[in-house]
C-alpha cells in the first residue's frame, strides 16, 4: 500500500508538458489533503480502537478513556477541514 504512494504523489504534483502550473487544481488539492488526512485517521484509529475495545472488555473503567482516544483521531480530519476554509 505505501509502495504506491510516491508514484501518487508524482502524479499529482507532476505540471503537464512544459506548462509551469500545478498539475491539478486548487480545489481538487484540498479535497486530496481532506481525503488523505481522513484515511490517515481511519488507519489510526483501526490499531487504537481494537486496543481500547480490548481494555474496556478487562475493566470497564476505562471506557472513557479508550472513547477519548478512539475519537482522538479524527481531530486530524476537523483541522484539515479547518485548514481547507482558512487558506
Amino acid at each position: 500500500m505505501f509502495e504506491t504512494l510516491p508514484e501518487l504523489a508524482n502524479v499529482a504534483l507532476q505540471a503537464e508538458g512544459t506548462a509551469s502550473g500545478p498539475a491539478i487544481e486548487p480545489s481538487a488539492a484540498a479535497a486530496l489533503a481532506v481525503g488523505l488526512a481522513a484515511f490517515g485517521a481511519g488507519y489510526a484509529e483501526r490499531g487504537i480502537g481494537a486496543a481500547a475495545v480490548g481494555a474496556i472488555a478487562e475493566d470497564e473503567s476505562l471506557f472513557v478513556q479508550g472513547l477519548i482516544l478512539t475519537v482522538l483521531p479524527e481531530t486530524l480530519v476537523i483541522l484539515a477541514l479547518v485548514v481547507i476554509f482558512l487558506v
